[in-house]
């Protein structure tokens, strides 16, 4: 019996630092969180649209660049997939001390690909720059990605967000100044923790149905009359298949591990197999 305790209680140790040596395995995995390196910075955009339908691509963990005037609305891009809380993040170089006028106020939005404006749980979404500032920079941290949600809610779910930067106040003269911006998101992986039941049957890509439908050839015009629908960006390895994540490897330890405590609740419990008093006479 002493035997058969050590085997099993070793068996539930086991178990035990099984799982918390995948969970760590998936933490420190560098494909979930991929940190921005020299060669993503190079291959980023170097312009920003000036509307949601020409925002400007931008995968994550890429940095975009672009010279505008105060006063544009600059728009980009980018994917996030179920499971991911992005970060935005945002700088603008403004122009010499000597030809502005008095304190400018910067804002960074963040929109899904339905055009709500998502919330930032923390970040300095807004900034305000004295007459004396060099640059100003912003930052957004928004929600994790759910794969499903009520229709009436306003959780962000799987698709194209939008970035806009703008300023949102400033003396009149200095508007037209020149400006160098850039920006750069990340995502963080926050598995199981996140998961929800239920996916949706597509992203919420803008204009995704409208090439569908024009691929399938349902289109009567055959020509370029119609102008083709820009997706903006999408995961580099796909949308998310919606059916894997680490809650399944949780489910299936857990699951050992209860049978390994039932055998071994079921071995205290039985005794030796011989009776404790034995009858007279036998």
């Amino acid at each position: 019996m002493l035997r058969t305790t050590r085997v099993l209680a070793g068996a539930l140790l086991a178990g035990l630092a099984l799982l918390t040596s995948a969970g760590a395995a998936a933490a420190d995995d560098p494909s979930a969180t991929p940190s921005p390196s020299a060669s993503d910075d190079a291959s980023g955009p170097t312009e920003a649209g000036t509307t949601f339908r020409t925002a400007t691509a931008l995968q994550q963990n890429q940095r975009a660049t672009a010279g505008a005037s105060t006063g544009d609305y600059l728009y980009w891009v980018f994917p996030a997939d179920a499971g991911q809380r992005a970060t935005v993040k945002a700088k603008i170089t403004l122009p010499e001390n000597a030809t502005r006028h008095g304190t400018s106020t910067w804002q960074v939005d963040v929109y899904d690909g339905l055009r709500r404006r998502q919330a930032c749980m923390y970040g300095r979404q807004t900034g305000k720059a004295g007459a004396d500032a060099s640059a100003v920079e912003l930052t957004c941290v928004l929600r994790t990605v759910r794969a499903w949600a009520e229709p009436w809610a306003n959780d962000p779910l799987p698709g194209s967000y939008y970035v806009r930067l703008t300023v949102v106040d400033l003396p009149s003269a200095d508007l037209g100044l020149p400006v160098r911006t850039e920006v750069e998101v990340t995502a963080a992986d926050k598995g199981g923790a996140g998961d929800v039941d239920g996916t949706l049957a597509q992203p919420l890509v803008p204009g995704v149905s409208s090439v569908a439908q024009a691929s399938d050839g349902s289109s009567d015009d055959g020509d370029s009359a119609t102008p083709a629908v820009s997706l903006g960006s999408e995961p580099e390895d796909g949308w998310a298949s919606g059916w894997w994540t680490d809650r399944w490897l949780w489910t299936v330890g857990g699951g050992i591990l209860g049978a390994l405590a039932g055998v071994f609740g079921y071995s205290l419990t039985r005794g030796s197999g011989r009776p404790s008093r034995v009858p007279p006479g036998v």
